[in-house]
């Protein structure tokens, strides 16, 4: 999954790659089958500012995005399916 974001200081486009089967940690609620996923990325652009930008991304327990949150810049777009 790709996701496109624009850093709110410099307006840099970053687009970051989430590997949905090895970079989600899985949150067990109250057994072993893991019900939900998280994942935390930090980007920092390359050509101007090198301002971080923070990413929580939530996902349920079929990999699918169920909320997002972002500091330090604005989301572009919905997220696109990766290859």
């Amino acid at each position: 999954m790709y996701i496109n974001v624009v850093c709110n200081k410099c307006g840099e486009v970053l687009k970051a790659r989430v590997d949905l089967w090895n970079e989600l940690s899985p949150d067990f609620e109250g057994g072993d089958d893991a019900s939900s996923y998280h994942c935390r990325k930090v980007l920092i652009g390359e050509n101007k500012c090198y301002q971080p930008i923070e990413l929580d991304l939530e996902f349920d327990r079929h990999h699918r995005l169920v909320k997002k949150e972002i500091n330090g810049g604005k989301f572009l777009d919905e997220p696109e399916p990766g290859s």
